[in-house]
């Protein structure tokens, strides 16, 4: 049977939409509390944004190009592009429908945002503009077009006032010589103003408001016609040709700086926009009918951020526990010596980072340790182990440290890091041309009594201390020798040109992790085809690898159980008669971002248990260095078997994959409800308290009202 027919996958930019819709859901839920709903709009609006910016304009790319190669689902690059723009035009609408209801119910509980400058009182105009004269009015810059002064550059994401002028005296409806202007919304100054309180209720204005109340002062010799905010997107893909730059670094550095005036690829404007505005900046940003968007509403919801930000209103917001230690970790603890007493799993957020940063800070100071290498993807703006790597090389021990340059939106952060760290002592390299080096991996190498020993921790979320507060991870700590020989073997082909002829315990992409996946997958159809027991259960944030979904129907055609949770885009279309009968997909959206890899084979019943860097997807697969795990300690193995199996019994912010493509939450009674984000963080607080495994705290959740 051929399981590559286009029919029977999804095209993973529709797919991406509907898992944004899915963060939209959550916004919309009563039952969430007021400010996370903001939240989860928020992100709605960055996600979005990103979209735009990679995948729209990576699609125009090809247009341009007259490229017609098809995706996955049989569809060419301006297929796709027609089929998304509807879908697109009614996902905004979906979401200024869903701010205005959030922003009535703020109004309802002490908070009005006040939409347009001409809805203030006399007294908060007053205010305002005061504060345009003080603060804002010195940072404007007006920019003029005429015969002598061309349509300004835009910038990327900027928020931007435009205005139609006639020269004082002038009848404008008479006097066709109208002028235009722009102005930039200083991005240096607070978005959101807060005016003077009112019976108790808290005011908030834009600043765009402000300053669109005030323009007139900056075209004195002027009267304005009409003006209104507006807001680009541009194409954000770098082309970096890797095999021609001399230096990867500066190369980078100049594709970012061109990564602001790329091609217009979205036009934002408010609702009801003068025609003749329109015109000019659909003219002068030579961009087509779809990618315009009125809105209505304020431009650039990622304001609402600000907005939850704001103090006085913790009862409206979720307040998550902090992390937990770990078991075996205890603080100041030395986390050699726990390492070998054996394998340590970690489950971040519930359980705190730290160990991770403790694991390179006691390296970079004992005097025992005599290497430290580790890869570096993305970490957040004041990194604890960025200066643990540091400390290290200062201390004199040999320090390798590989920062993937390449990390879209963090090349800049990236290359700062990477001169701080070659200052430091530091040997930094950049991986490997043509590949972006995405797995998380760390080495140490010491020297103790009975010789070297290696210390490994690998890991499916980045070295980041801020964003393991967020994102569901897992990780491993051990010095298990097969392990620490295939860690040095990493390392080896990431620095120079060693390929091992076969690896102990890791799978490593783009050479062994896909070939590895496939035959397991095959292992497992080929049980189900004999009759022995067989199954598969795997997360992941995407999955659109057609060779991987082929498999996978193969296997649910053999007769294989096959339950997936995937975040965000899945290729892969359930329900299929003789093709995916036997596959269930579902997708957690909840307060963390599920973000951990783990793979689950039956492999008649005698499981196998993997972690991982990558998603099932082509680019992980094929185009990165990524590295796949086994847990073979069997108590780490039931625990994380555990893990999986509770997020499987979600019934709070679980959503299922169904035939036509859409995703339905299954609606609980509240006191029936099971969140496994809730469970987890119960689960590692009784870890600590009263000092029991993963596999006794099961007692502790009530399953049996689920």
């Amino acid at each position: 049977m051929n399981y590559n027919n286009p029919k029977y996958y999804t095209n993973r930019e529709l797919s991406w939409v509907r898992f944004n819709q899915r963060v939209l859901s959550e916004a919309k839920d009563k039952e969430i509390e007021l400010f996370e709903r903001l939240k989860f709009l928020s992100i709605t609006a960055s996600n979005l944004d990103e979209f735009f910016m990679v995948r729209v304009a990576s699609l125009k790319d090809m247009v341009h190009a007259g490229y017609t190669k098809k995706d996955i689902a049989g569809l060419k690059p301006e297929e796709q592009l027609k089929l998304l723009y509807p879908v697109l035009h009614d996902f905004v609408e979906d979401q200024y429908d869903t701010y205005h209801k959030l922003a009535l119910e703020c109004r309802h509980h002490g908070l009005k945002i006040v939409e347009r400058h001409e809805d203030m009182s006399a007294d908060e105009a007053k205010f305002a503009d005061k504060y345009f004269t003080d603060n804002v009015y010195p940072v404007l810059t007006p920019m003029a077009v005429d015969s002598s002064r061309p349509f300004p550059l835009i910038k990327n994401k900027s928020l931007n006032i435009c205005a139609l002028l006639a020269k004082k005296g002038k009848d404008p409806k008479k006097d066709k010589n109208q002028e235009f202007a722009t102005v930039q919304v200083p991005s240096v100054l607070p978005r959101l103003i807060q005016l003077p309180s009112k019976d108790g209720e808290r005011r908030v204005i834009r600043l765009e408001e402000v300053i669109e109340r005030n323009i007139n002062k900056l075209f004195l010799n002027y009267d304005l016609i009409s003006a209104s905010p507006f807001q680009i997107m541009r194409n954000a893909d770098l082309p970096i040709e890797e095999e021609e730059a001399e230096d990867l670094l500066k190369e980078i550095e100049k594709q970012i700086k061109r990564r602001q005036w790329g091609e217009v690829i979205r036009l934002e404007t408010e609702k009801g926009i003068d025609k003749r505005l329109l015109k000019i900046l659909k003219h002068e940003l030579a961009i087509n009918e779809e990618d315009i968007y009125e809105i209505n509403g304020p431009l650039d919801l990622t304001f609402l951020m600000k907005i939850y930000g704001l103090d006085g209103f913790e009862k409206f917001k979720h307040r998550s526990p902090e992390p937990c230690a770990v078991p075996g970790l205890p603080s100041g603890c030395d986390v050699f010596a726990a390492i070998r007493k054996g394998d340590i799993l970690l489950h971040h957020p519930y359980q705190s980072f730290t160990p991770v940063v403790e694991f390179i800070k006691q390296a970079a100071w004992d005097p025992d340790v005599l290497a430290i290498k580790q890869t570096l993807y993305r970490v957040s703006g004041n990194s604890p182990i960025v200066k643990a790597l540091a400390e290290a090389a200062e201390n004199g021990k040999q320090v390798t440290v590989l920062v993937e340059l390449k990390a879209r939106f963090d090349e800049e952060n990236n290359i700062g890091w990477a001169r701080m760290l070659e200052k430091s002592g530091c040997h930094v390299i950049y991986g490997l041309v043509g590949l972006k080096t995405h797995c998380k991996i760390a080495l140490v190498v010491r020297r103790e009594e009975d010789g070297i020993r290696r210390y490994v921790h690998l890991g499916t979320g980045n070295y980041n201390d801020a964003t393991a507060r967020l994102y569901t991870d897992m990780g491993l700590l051990t010095c298990a020798e097969p392990v620490g020989e295939d860690a040095t073997a990493v390392f080896n082909m990431l620095s120079g040109y060693s390929e091992p002829l076969q690896w102990n315990s890791l799978s490593v992409a783009p050479l062994w992790l896909k070939k590895r996946l496939l035959r397991l997958i095959a292992r497992e159809t080929q049980a189900a085809k004999a009759g022995r027991q067989c199954g598969i259960k795997a997360k992941m944030n995407s999955l659109c690898d057609p060779d991987v979904i082929a498999a996978l129907y193969e296997a649910s055609a053999a007769g294989v159980h096959i339950d997936l949770l995937v975040r965000g885009i899945c290729s892969l279309k359930t329900g299929i008669a003789g093709v995916s009968d036997n596959i269930k997909v579902y997708s957690i959206v909840g307060n963390y971002l599920e973000h951990s890899r783990i793979f689950i084979f039956d492999n008649d019943c005698n499981p196998e248990v993997y972690l991982a860097s990558a998603d099932w997807m082509p680019r992980n697969l094929e185009r990165r260095v990524e590295i796949m795990f086994p847990i073979e300690n069997a108590e780490l193995k039931e625990n994380v078997i555990h893990i999986l199996t509770q997020q499987f019994k979600d019934t709070a912010k679980k959503h299922e994959l169904m035939p036509d493509g859409s995703y339905k939450k299954k609606r609980v009674a509240k006191e029936r409800r099971f969140s496994c984000q809730i469970s987890f963080e119960e689960e590692a607080a009784k870890l600590i308290t009263k000092g029991v495994s993963l596999k006794d705290s099961r007692r502790f959740i009530p399953m049996e009202k689920i």
